[in-house]
C-alpha cells in the first residue's frame, strides 16, 4: 500500500536540472559506432530483447526494444524514479519500422512493479500484465479492440484490450520517426501527450487528454518510468532515442 499523499509543499521531488536524460553523444576517442562501447548516464534496467547501441552514421543512444525477430519483447527503465506528486514531462524520439505492418508497437509506461518489468508479446506490446502501470500506448498494429493500426491510447493496470482513452494518430507511427511529448499534471492528475513528425516546422498536436492519478494507479509514491515494446506473428524495428525526463518547462 502506497503511503498517504503529503501536502504539496512538504514533497521532495527528484529532479535537478533534469532527472534523466538520454541525448547525443560524441563518441570518445573519434571510435567508430560499431566499435564504440555505449555509455549512459544514469543507468538503465534493460529487459527481454531491449538493448543500448549507437544509432546508425550518428554519434547519438538509442534504446533499441525490438529488433526485427517474431515474439518478441523488450522493455528499458529509468533507475532513477520519478515522484508523482510532482510536475513531470517525457520527450523522445522513436522510430517503428521495418516488417509489412510493423507489429506491433511501443508504449510509455509510469509503473510501480519495479525495474525488471517486462509483459506479454504481440498486441501486449510489452507490458501486458503489469498490473501497477499506467501506460500510453504507440500502437501500429490493429487487434480486437483497437480502433485502427495507427492510434495512441491510455491503458490503466496493464491490460491493453480496455483503453481508458484512445485517438487516431494525426501522423504515421510506423515507418518514419516522430516526437512525442508526454506530460503530467500533478495538481490537475491530468495527463497529456503530444506527437509531431521530425520534419522540419512541424507542428505538435494534442492527441491525448486523460484525468489519472498516477500515483494511485501505480500503487507508488515514485514510479520506475521508461518503454516497453513486443512483435508478434509481424516483427519490427522499434527504437527510442532522444528521451528526457524531467519538470516542465512552463
Amino acid at each position: 500500500m502506497r503511503s498517504t499523499r503529503a501536502p504539496r509543499t512538504a514533497r521532495t521531488g527528484l529532479w535537478a536540472s533534469a532527472l534523466l536524460s538520454i541525448l547525443a553523444a560524441v563518441n570518445p576517442g573519434g571510435a567508430s559506432a560499431a566499435s564504440a562501447e555505449p555509455r549512459y548516464t544514469p543507468p538503465l534496467a534493460l529487459n527481454g530483447t531491449a538493448s543500448l547501441m549507437w544509432r546508425a552514421g550518428d554519434d547519438e543512444r538509442v534504446i533499441r526494444l525490438t529488433d526485427g525477430g517474431y515474439k518478441q519483447t523488450g522493455s528499458a527503465w529509468s533507475t532513477l524514479r520519478v515522484g508523482l506528486y510532482d510536475d513531470f514531462e517525457s520527450t523522445f524520439t522513436a522510430h517503428i519500422r521495418n516488417g509489412k505492418s510493423g507489429a506491433d508497437g511501443i508504449a510509455f509506461l509510469i509503473q510501480g512493479a519495479g525495474p525488471r518489468a517486462l509483459g506479454g508479446w504481440g498486441g501486449g506490446l510489452g507490458y501486458r500484465g503489469i498490473r501497477r502501470s499506467v501506460a500510453i500506448e504507440f500502437d501500429t498494429y490493429q487487434n480486437s479492440p483497437d480502433p485502427n493500426n495507427n492510434h495512441l491510447a491510455v491503458v490503466l493496470g496493464g491490460n491493453p484490450d480496455k483503453h481508458a482513452s484512445v485517438a487516431n494518430s494525426p501522423i504515421p507511427l510506423h515507418g518514419k520517426p516522430f516526437r512525442a511529448r508526454v506530460r503530467y499534471d500533478a495538481e490537475r492528475e491530468r495527463l497529456t501527450v503530444h506527437v509531431r513528425s521530425t520534419a522540419e516546422g512541424a507542428a505538435e498536436k494534442l492527441v491525448l487528454n486523460q484525468k489519472v492519478d498516477l500515483a494511485d494507479a501505480t500503487g507508488v509514491d515514485t514510479a520506475w518510468v521508461g518503454f516497453t515494446g513486443a512483435t508478434g506473428e509481424l516483427s519490427a524495428r522499434q527504437d527510442v532515442y532522444q528521451w528526457s525526463v524531467g519538470e516542465p518547462e512552463d
